[in-house]
């Protein structure tokens, strides 16, 4: 019996028009573009801009939230080869500094860490431009 080949990865074109097709509205107004992908790894940019920013002048932790979550799933599409339902089981995140109001851009690079037949398992790290760790997740999915 011959193994079963490997998926073809998704392209960073094809990632970025499924956020378009799968993504809610408000999800696709954080502005989040895929820039890379590769060797069960997605880097995504997303922009710092005033609607993200709360009182306190920094970025707010729920847009952080939202684009590991779904960055993940982009880095999860593109390791199997195109879009599977799933649904975020565990999502753990530690703040590990403030995104100032001025910061630019974000880069949300996630690792695939595990895919089974129905758990997948990853590690996103969310950066300043400059290369500083903001945010740290490790993330489980249920693959449907």
């Amino acid at each position: 019996m011959s193994p079963t080949p490997s998926p073809v990865p998704m392209s960073v074109e094809a990632l970025n028009a499924l956020l378009e097709q799968v993504g809610a509205p408000w999800v696709r107004a954080l502005g989040l573009e895929v820039v890379a992908t590769g060797n069960e790894r997605t880097t995504l940019r997303m922009p710092v801009g005033p609607a993200l920013v709360h009182g306190g002048g920094v970025l707010c932790g729920q847009a952080i939230l939202a684009a590991a979550d779904t960055a993940m799933v982009l880095a999860l599409s593109a390791a199997l080869g195109a879009f599977r339902p799933m649904t975020t089981v565990q999502l753990q995140t530690s703040f590990l500094r403030p995104v100032p109001a001025d910061a630019g851009e974000l880069h949300v690079v996630c690792t695939v860490l595990r895919r089974g037949r129905s758990l997948a398992f990853g590690e996103v790290e969310i950066c300043t431009a400059d290369g500083r760790l903001a945010a740290h997740a490790t993330t489980t999915y249920a693959l449907l």
